[in-house]
């Protein structure tokens, strides 16, 4: 009985992104987002390493706190804004119908769009951040060294950004190799940015 009505829900929710049409910018918000997320969580690791703050537990927690902060804000702002642009092309097709279309089937689409983009534009740069500090959560229980995870955290962050530029390649059908390494020097080019300003504040070179 539960197991029909899960494959019934899923039936109508796909039937909703199909109407809805919402996978193309649910993949904008997902890549934006995710790559923000993950540069944000490099500045602020490269800037507790700079600033001599390499403790894991003040890390996690500016992590945490960083990741609620703009899933909320991502969640929030995208689906009102979403929840808008819905309104404004049902009113169009009401007009265009002259019918009501309140609590019809484009309605529900238009609805479900609405929090299905919210979560995605709220979830990837949540997701990408704690991915990028993954590390401190192994130093903070003393499996690995402090500077391991450091580094560890800036490989990850540059491995996400190369992945995320071979999904941009797979979706516009042009090189892998060449988006993968303009995410790649995105995610250096930032790194070097953070720490040469950390250091201008008065903060030293990571060793």
């Amino acid at each position: 009985m539960v197991k029909k009505k899960v494959k019934k829900t899923i039936k109508r929710w796909k039937r909703y992104h199909k109407i809805s049409d919402v996978s193309k910018i649910t993949r904008r918000y997902f890549v934006m987002n995710a790559f923000d997320g993950a540069l944000t969580m490099l500045g602020v690791i490269i800037g507790a390493a700079v600033g001599g703050i390499l403790e894991p537990r003040i890390i996690i927690t500016a992590a945490v706190a960083g990741s609620i902060a703009m899933g909320a804000s991502g969640m929030s702002g995208a689906y009102m804004t979403e929840k808008a642009e819905r309104t404004k092309k049902l009113k169009k097709l009401q007009e265009a119908m002259l019918t009501d279309l309140k609590d019809g089937l484009h309605d529900k689409s238009h609805r479900f769009a609405s929090v299905f983009a919210a979560l995605v534009d709220g979830l990837s740069p949540a997701i990408a951040a704690m991915l990028v500090v993954s590390p401190f959560f192994l130093s903070n229980f003393n499996i690995i060294e402090d500077e391991i995870a450091f580094y560890s955290s800036v490989t990850i962050t540059l491995i996400l950004l190369s992945s995320l530029g071979i999904y941009l390649a797979k979706i516009s059908e042009e090189s892998m190799l060449r988006y993968g390494i303009q995410m790649l020097l995105v995610g250096l080019f930032t790194a070097f940015i953070c720490v040469g300003t950390s250091i201008l504040l008065g903060g030293s070179v990571p060793v």
